[in-house]
């Protein structure tokens, strides 16, 4: 299998600019093949100010960007594309706009198939994954399904929040939520990216990147943490 992903949990470190926290690991990922990239804006509503965001912070990694929206044809921008960068935003909106623009089904075969590589931040992430399920953002458009681009077979959960023992908020945490997700049949597994936190795919070989710890819960399992550089190559396989 040829996939290669950079799976990332936010763009924005606290502290940091966009993206500075990862740029060495974008720089690896995409290497010097790949001379353009193709931005996925659907995320936010301005796509034209989103872009040039993205623009900006690539082309000072030495990358040229093509916003999906400026092409003519979105499916044939995927199939001339030489790298893919999903961005953040809201999930339910960057799905439905992935599915209006029929280019779902052809993300999937540049990567898995031709070894396009592919980058997602946050709603990017979520979409690269079975489902949308585990996203954290509200539904404010409504896809035709929650079935993701399926890159992966489990689910992330970006921006992933530990219990504040000092907090007064008295709605679930996000491990509540994941239980909650867990109570219905047959969910996989979901990955919990901290800030911070990326997941390197490449074929078969799962990494761990960044400086945070990652969570992952299993249905009917307790929760186990994992620490930069750990093998997550297990998640890869369906059976998990």
């Amino acid at each position: 299998m040829k996939r290669r992903l950079l799976l990332v949990s936010n763009s924005t470190l606290h502290g940091s600019g966009y993206l500075d926290h990862c740029q060495q690991h974008i720089s690896s990922f995409f290497g010097k093949n790949v001379k353009r990239v193709l931005f996925v804006p659907y995320a936010l509503h301005d796509r034209n100010a989103y872009t040039k965001t993205a623009r900006n912070k690539f082309k000072s990694l030495g990358y040229e960007v093509d916003g999906i929206h400026e092409a003519a044809d979105p499916v044939e921008a995927v199939r001339q594309a030489e790298g893919i960068f999903i961005g953040g935003g809201n999930t339910f909106r960057l799905l439905k706009s992935l599915y209006d623009n029929n280019v779902v089904t052809e993300i999937r075969k540049r990567v898995m198939e031709d070894g396009v590589p592919y980058m997602g931040s946050s709603a990017g992430t979520n979409v690269a994954t079975i489902s949308i399920s585990t996203t954290n953002d509200m539904p404010i458009v409504f896809p035709p399904t929650f079935n993701a681009i399926g890159l992966v077979p489990f689910n992330i959960n970006p921006h992933y929040l530990d219990p504040d023992p000092n907090s007064r908020h008295m709605g679930e945490t996000r491990e509540q939520r994941i239980t909650q997700y867990h109570e219905e049949p047959n969910t996989p597994c979901v990955l919990g990216l901290r800030e911070g936190s990326l997941l390197l795919v490449e074929g078969n070989k799962a990494t761990l990147l960044g400086t945070t710890k990652a969570r992952l819960f299993t249905s009917g399992k307790p929760s186990v943490e994992y620490d930069p550089g750990s093998d997550l190559s297990f998640l890869l396989t369906d059976a998990h």
